[in-house]
């Protein structure tokens, strides 16, 4: 086992091989409903890696996970926790999977990295900014390896976009544009009895009380849901403004101002916001407009708009104005240029690279603080609806003392609160 905050002590493969357990990396998972086996996949494809633990209150996510680790290693050894405490307080433990529906991403993190984990974090942050704040204030205070679940920074050809805008071969940046999918409406659900493998109550946790329904066990129709979600501006969002933060040169960042309109759903319990449009200005950089799909003039991905011509990239596609001269042109290929960005091309390797060699990841908690906060700003600017100034260094809104409260976290159902750091 690693532990956290220390040089790692390895045993040379000479004298007990490469996959001796002295030098595996133990990993537990918290949660592993679909996102989270995903995710635990990555890990389990890792000679290095030792998934030790997992933890979920649904029977049938544990079930199918305990199947996926017996695959993987020819047994199923794990361990199994409804309580992720339990998993957060074993000291085997190097590094933590966080997996979880939105409502409760912030406790099981803070809890994960107060106890020394190395934390691997599924976006968003959280459902506040002031969440998200103390998670990236626990990571500086304990010194442990945190990634955020943007995989999109280690794909090639977002890295590519990225460095086409910061090398000037578009021109001037004059707008980014970002378009992602938008709310998916709902209805009213009906009262269900609980079913023997689900611990509702534990699942619903720190949000406040609602009737069980399977559909909500659903990610696309809890993430639409305000009391476990932000909606898609932040479920979905958070993965393409990241990346216009990254072409923006803002990671270490924000905007100076903030400015949006928005719709949220008459009926149905799909209460999220269904469409924005939301303006976000910079000092010295381009401003940012984000817009879910179906707004005219926005397709999606992430358009960097230049004085000479624009690039355009999504998941496995990256077009441009002059394909030819921009994406064809050696001296324009992300291995040529003269700004570069940190390579990754495996999130999870990534990760576990920057535990053993103690470095950061390539989206570190303050990158990944300031990318969710553009979430957090645009569904604020909407709710308020006026233009919002912002102050990057002090983290607060200087013209609206309303918006700097929907910052604060709503009130924790039950026995839950978030740790002090």
């Amino acid at each position: 086992m690693l532990a956290a905050g220390i040089a790692p002590v390895l045993v040379p493969a000479r004298v007990l091989g490469a996959n001796a357990p002295s030098n595996k990396i133990t990993v537990g998972v918290i949660g592993v409903g679909a996102q989270g086996t995903g995710d635990m996949r990555n890990f389990l494809s890792q000679d290095d890696v030792r998934v030790t633990a997992i933890c979920d209150v649904n029977r049938r996510n544990l079930d199918r996970a305990r199947k996926v680790i017996a695959e993987a290693y020819g047994r199923e050894d794990v361990r199994v926790h409804s309580d992720f405490r339990e998993l957060n307080a074993d000291r085997s433990i190097d590094a933590v999977l966080m997996a979880l529906p939105v409502h409760w991403h912030s406790i099981p993190s803070l809890g994960a990295i107060l106890a020394g984990k190395h934390l691997f974090h599924e976006k968003p942050m959280a459902l506040s900014f002031e969440e998200g704040r103390r998670v990236r204030a626990a990571v500086k205070k304990t010194g442990v390896v945190f990634q955020f679940g943007t995989q999109q920074r280690s794909e090639t050809k977002f890295r590519w976009a990225c460095e086409l805008a910061l090398n000037g071969r578009l021109g001037r940046i004059k707008e980014i544009q970002v378009c992602a999918p938008g709310g998916k409406p709902g209805p009213k659900y009906a009262v269900q009895p609980v079913p023997d493998h689900v611990d509702w109550d534990r699942w619903v946790g720190p949000a406040p009380a609602t009737p069980f329904h399977e559909e909500k066990l659903k990610r696309d129709n809890h993430e639409n849901m305000t009391p476990f979600s932000l909606g898609m501006i932040s479920c979905w969002g958070i993965h393409h403004l990241d990346i216009a933060q990254w072409g923006n040169g803002a990671d270490a960042t924000g905007p100076r101002l903030v400015q949006g309109t928005g719709e949220f759903a008459a009926e149905g319990d799909h209460d999220a916001i269904q469409k924005w449009q939301v303006r976000y200005e910079y000092e010295g950089r381009a401003p940012i407009v984000f817009a879910p799909e179906g707004t005219p003039g926005f397709t999606h991905g992430i358009k960097f708009v230049g004085e000479t011509g624009w690039v355009q990239v999504r998941r496995g596609v990256i077009t441009a104005s002059d394909e030819t001269t921009l994406l064809r042109d050696p001296q324009n290929k992300y291995d040529t240029m003269p700004v570069k960005l940190r390579v990754s091309t495996h999130h999870t390797r990534d990760f576990l690279d920057a535990i053993r060699e103690k470095r950061t990841t390539v989206c570190d908690v303050e990158t990944a603080l300031r990318a969710d906060t553009l979430c957090q700003l645009g569904l604020i600017a909407v709710k308020r609806g006026r233009a919002l100034h912002w102050d990057p260094a002090a983290e607060r809104f200087t013209n609206d003392e309303g918006a700097n409260a929907l910052l604060q976290p709503r009130p924790f159902r039950g026995e839950w609160r978030l740790p002090v750091v």
